[in-house]
């Protein structure tokens, strides 16, 4: 076991007991969320969720502004963070998640963003229907790989990490913003009164779908801790892998580097 990690293998929607019935879950459960996805994402998250995802794009400036760079948001949802990383990048953005209706929605937003008739129409943003565990690009094909509150949701963290490191070029940057719990105390004590509690019935009244914003809280306690995944990153394979935490230790944005020579599936770092 990778010391300064649990060893949690992947999320686990109520009643899945494999890697394939999470897979599953998941997917159902974001096809059903798919039409006020965004409303509730604004709304719940009181629009902080913007704030972390442009922080996120400056963050990440040094690899976007390169017109050479490719870049694959993974588990786009539809498609806010690439959105975000387009809006000052020279680099290609491209978007990818294995919930189809949500790329429909990430494909009417990028079509809606297009400039008017009367002017040289840039291509719109290309969006893929795949599973983060088994990405259908050529190995060493991106320069920057993304997923903003996505990664959490994979049934097999390792083997997430390996495929985004087998898809980067060597001295590639992985960056990963997720949820994660706040510290005990009383901002944490109130925050977590608000994800158990609030978010979960304002979420299942808006979506009609209770179980997957009981999910969410759910996911989020059961999830790495900061230090947890930096851990994992590193066991795994990534290099100068560090992290920071934002909004009351609420979310934490963690950033890697592909080495230079692969690690093979075969061997596991969580032992």
């Amino acid at each position: 076991m990778v010391e300064g990690a649990r060893q949690i293998k992947g999320t686990r929607p109520e009643g899945a007991v494999t890697e394939t019935d999470a897979s599953k879950r998941v997917r159902e459960m974001f096809t059903q969320i798919a039409p006020r996805y965004d409303l509730l994402n604004h709304l719940l998250s009181l629009q902080l969720d913007r704030l972390w995802r442009a922080r996120t794009a400056r963050l990440l400036y040094a690899v976007l502004d390169r017109p050479d760079a490719l870049v694959l948001d993974l588990c786009c949802g539809t498609g806010d963070l690439a959105f975000a990383l387009a809006r000052a990048a020279k680099a290609r953005i491209i978007g990818a998640d294995f919930a189809h209706p949500m790329l429909v929605r990430a494909r009417e937003k990028s079509a809606a963003m297009a400039p008017p008739a009367n002017q040289r129409a840039a291509p719109l943003m290309p969006f893929f229907e795949a599973d983060a565990l088994w990405l259908p690009f050529a190995d060493a094909s991106f320069d920057l790989v993304t997923s903003a509150f996505g990664f959490r949701n994979l049934a097999n963290y390792e083997a997430g990490l390996r495929e985004i490191q087998r898809v980067l070029k060597p001295g590639g940057t992985i960056a990963i913003l997720e949820f994660t719990e706040p510290a005990d105390g009383l901002l944490g004590d109130f925050y977590r009164w608000y994800f158990c509690r609030v978010l979960p019935r304002i979420g299942g009244l808006i979506s009609c779908d209770s179980s997957a914003y009981s999910y969410l809280p759910n996911s989020v306690a059961r999830f790495f801790r900061p230090a947890e995944l930096a851990a994992l990153m590193s066991a795994v394979g990534y290099h100068s892998v560090a992290y920071r935490v934002w909004t009351l230790g609420s979310v934490a944005f963690h950033t890697g580097l592909r080495a230079k020579q692969f690690i093979a599936p075969g061997s596991s770092a969580l032992g």
